[in-house]
C-alpha cells in the first residue's frame, strides 16, 4: 500500500476516510491526472464542503466561497482553457502581477508554476470547493457568460434590478475587466456615488444573522439607506475588497485597503477601506476622503474673526507648534490640512508623517506610517530634521518620545503642526505634562491650541423660530456669557424638508483657540492643572467650545440642541 500524504493522510487521521479506500482513491486519482480532492467529490466518496473544510485547516488556507465574484469579472483570455481543463484550476482575479488561482489542492505547485510560466505572472492559490470548482470551469471553458452566472448563482434579486450603470472610473487594474450591466458591481457603484452626491463622511456595510444593512454618516450622524439580502453579504465583501485591492481569500484578519473613484474629468474620490471580520461575516466601512474638503479655505470653517487671526499669526511664525486637538471625527484633519495649503508656497519645505495619509497634497512631501518596519512617528521626524525642513506636520503625538522630538523641532526653527486627543484645549497642555515632558519646554514651545467640534448645520429653508423657550432658560444655558445682547440674535428649531436631513444639511466647526500668553505660561511652570489654566484663557478673552457653541446658535447656524449634543457635559 502506497503511503499516504497531504490531504490523503489528514482525511485518515481525522476518521472521515477509511486508509484503505484513502490509498486507492490516491492511487486511482494520480493515474487519472485528477487533484485528489476532486477524485473524492466526483466519486460520492466525500461531500465537497467537508473536504474543502479539512483542507483548509490542512494547508491554512481558508475557503473561498466562488460566488463572491462576480463571473464577468474573472480574467479572459489569460490562461489557456486546456491549461484549465488540465488542472483543474480557474483563474480568479489578477492584482498587478500576482494571478489568484481557484484551486481543490493548494498544494498543487505544478499546476501554479505552470500556469505562471505560461503568463508570466506569480500565482497565489485560492482554495475553492470542487462540485462548485467544476461548474465554474465547465462554464468558463464554454465561454457562455449566461451559463456561468446562473452557475455562480446569479443575481435576481428585487430591488437590484432597478439600478443604472454608471459611468465612475475606478482606478484599479481589475476594472478594465468589469462588465456595467453586473448587479452587484452596479449596486457597490451607485451606493458609493449616493454617499458622494449627499455628503457622507463614512459608509458602513454590516452584516447581520438575519439581516443586512448600509449605513452612511452624513453630518456627524449614521442613518441606515439600504438593506440589501444577506446572501449577497460575500459578494458585496469581495467586490469591494477587489476594488480596494485586498487579499480577497483573507477573512480571518483585519484588512486596509484604498479605492480611487473619477466622479468627472477633474475630480477624483479616494476611499479608505478597512475590514473587521464579525460574527457574522466581514463589515467593511469606507472613509470618504475628498481633496476638495481641504481646499476650502479658512473662511468656510466657521472660526469666529478673532479666532481666524489667531490662526493665522501662528501660521506666520518661523518655528512654534500648533496643536489640534478633538475626538475622531471632528474635523481635525481638515483643519491641518487648511493650515498646510496656507504655507504651501515654493519658499517652503514641509513634511508630513501621517497615518494613514488622508488626502493628498501636491508640493507637501507626505509619508505613511508602517510600524512593522520601524516607521514610526518619532522615525519620520527624525529623518525630517535631517532633511532641511521649514514646517513638519505630525499625524498624531501618542507618546513621550514623538513628543520631546515634536518640541525639538518646535524650538530650533521649525513650525510643526500636530495633534492630540483631549477634550479641551488646556487639557492638552496637561496631557503633554502628564507624558513626561518639561514644563519649561511645554510653555516655550507650544504657541496655539486648537480645541474643536463639528456641529449640524440648520437648514436655512426650514428651520423655524425658538420661540418658546424661557429667557430663564437660557440664562441657564450660558448665553448671558457669550458676549452677544440677548435682543441682538434669535434662536431657531429644526424642522426638516426635502433639500435636507431632519432640519440640518452640513456642517460648522466649533472652536477654543487658546494662544499661549505669558499668563498662561507662567501657570504651566508653576505646574497648574487644566482648570487653573481655562480660568486664565477666559481671563483673556479665549472662548471655550461651550460659548463658542453657543454663539453658534445665537447666529443662526445651529440648534440649542445641536450645541448640547456637541459640548454641554
Amino acid at each position: 500500500m502506497a503511503a499516504l500524504t497531504g490531504l490523503a493522510k489528514r482525511l485518515v487521521s481525522d476518521g472521515v476516510l477509511d486508509e484503505s479506500l484513502a490509498a486507492d482513491s490516491q492511487a486511482e486519482a494520480n493515474k487519472q491526472k485528477l487533484p485528489f480532492a476532486l477524485y473524492l467529490v466526483r466519486n460520492d466518496l466525500l461531500d465537497a464542503r467537508t473536504v474543502a473544510q479539512i483542507a483548509a485547516d490542512e494547508f491554512g488556507t481558508p475557503v473561498f466561497d466562488i460566488k463572491a465574484i462576480s463571473p464577468l469579472s474573472l480574467p479572459k483570455k489569460l490562461v489557456d482553457p486546456k491549461l484549465i481543463e488540465k488542472h483543474h484550476a480557474l483563474p480568479l482575479m489578477r492584482r498587478g502581477n500576482r494571478l489568484f488561482v481557484g484551486v481543490v489542492d493548494p498544494t498543487n505547485l505544478r499546476a501554479l508554476d505552470e500556469i505562471k510560466f505560461n503568463t508570466g505572472i506569480n500565482t497565489e492559490a485560492v482554495l475553492v470547493e470542487a462540485d462548485k470548482l467544476s461548474i465554474a470551469i465547465e462554464a468558463y471553458i464554454n465561454a457562455n457568460e449566461e451559463s456561468l452566472s446562473d452557475a455562480l448563482g446569479g443575481l435576481d434579486d428585487e430591488g437590484l434590478e432597478g439600478l443604472e450603470a454608471d459611468s465612475a472610473d475606478v482606478h484599479a487594474e481589475e476594472e478594465a475587466n468589469e462588465a456595467d450591466e453586473a448587479p452587484i458591481v452596479r449596486f457597490i457603484n451607485k451606493i458609493l456615488l449616493d454617499a458622494i452626491k449627499i455628503g457622507a463622511s463614512d459608509i458602513h456595510f454590516e452584516p447581520y444573522e438575519k439581516t443586512y444593512r448600509v449605513r452612511f454618516r452624513t453630518d456627524g450622524i449614521l442613518r441606515e439607506m439600504s438593506k440589501p439580502p444577506t446572501s449577497l453579504a460575500t459578494r458585496l465583501a469581495a467586490r469591494l475588497k477587489v476594488m480596494s485591492q485586498m487579499d480577497i481569500s483573507e477573512r480571518r484578519v483585519p484588512q486596509d485597503g484604498r479605492i480611487k473613484m473619477k466622479v468627472s474629468k477633474t475630480r477624483a474620490i479616494d476611499f479608505r477601506v478597512n475590514t473587521l471580520p464579525t460574527l457574522f461575516g466581514e463589515k467593511i466601512v469606507l472613509r470618504i476622503l475628498d481633496p476638495s474638503s481641504a481646499k476650502l479655505g479658512i473662511d468656510a470653517l466657521g472660526y469666529e474673526d478673532e479666532q481666524k487671526q489667531m490662526y493665522l499669526s501662528a501660521l506666520e511664525q518661523p518655528q512654534g507648534m500648533i496643536l489640534v486637538t478633538g475626538p475622531t471625527g471632528s474635523g481635525k484633519t481638515v483643519s491641518l490640512y487648511t493650515g498646510l495649503n496656507i504655507l504651501n508656497t515654493e519658499e517652503r519645505n514641509i513634511s508630513t508623517a501621517e497615518d494613514p495619509v488622508e488626502i493628498n497634497l501636491e508640493g507637501i512631501n507626505q509619508v505613511q506610517m508602517n510600524t512593522r518596519v520601524g516607521l514610526t512617528f518619532a522615525e519620520a521626524l527624525r529623518s525630517f530634521l535631517r532633511q532641511d525642513p521649514d514646517i513638519v506636520m505630525v499625524g498624531e503625538i501618542r507618546d513621550l518620545e514623538t513628543a520631546e522630538i515634536a518640541i525639538k523641532a518646535a524650538q530650533t526653527g521649525h513650525l510643526v503642526l500636530s495633534t492630540l486627543h483631549t477634550n479641551s484645549a488646556p487639557e492638552t497642555l496637561t496631557r503633554l505634562l502628564n507624558m513626561g515632558v518639561p514644563a519649561f519646554n511645554v510653555a516655550t514651545s507650544v504657541s496655539l491650541i486648537i480645541a474643536q467640534r463639528l456641529a449640524r448645520r440648520l437648514c436655512t429653508k426650514c428651520r423655524r423660530p425658538a420661540d418658546d423657550i424661557p429667557d430663564e432658560i437660557l440664562s441657564q444655558e450660558g448665553f448671558d456669557d457669550i458676549g452677544i445682547p440677548r435682543e441682538e440674535f434669535e434662536l431657531y428649531h429644526p424642522v426638516g424638508c426635502d433639500v435636507c436631513l431632519k432640519g440640518y444639511k452640513g456642517r460648522v466647526g466649533v472652536y477654543e483657540v487658546v494662544r499661549i500668553t505669558p499668563e498662561i505660561a507662567s501657570l504651566i511652570m508653576e505646574g497648574g492643572n487644566s482648570l487653573q489654566i481655562a480660568k486664565a484663557a477666559k481671563a483673556a478673552g479665549f472662548n471655550n467650545l461651550r460659548t463658542s457653541a453657543l454663539r453658534k446658535a445665537a447666529q443662526g447656524l445651529t440648534s440649542l440642541e445641536e450645541a448640547n449634543r456637541v459640548t454641554k457635559d
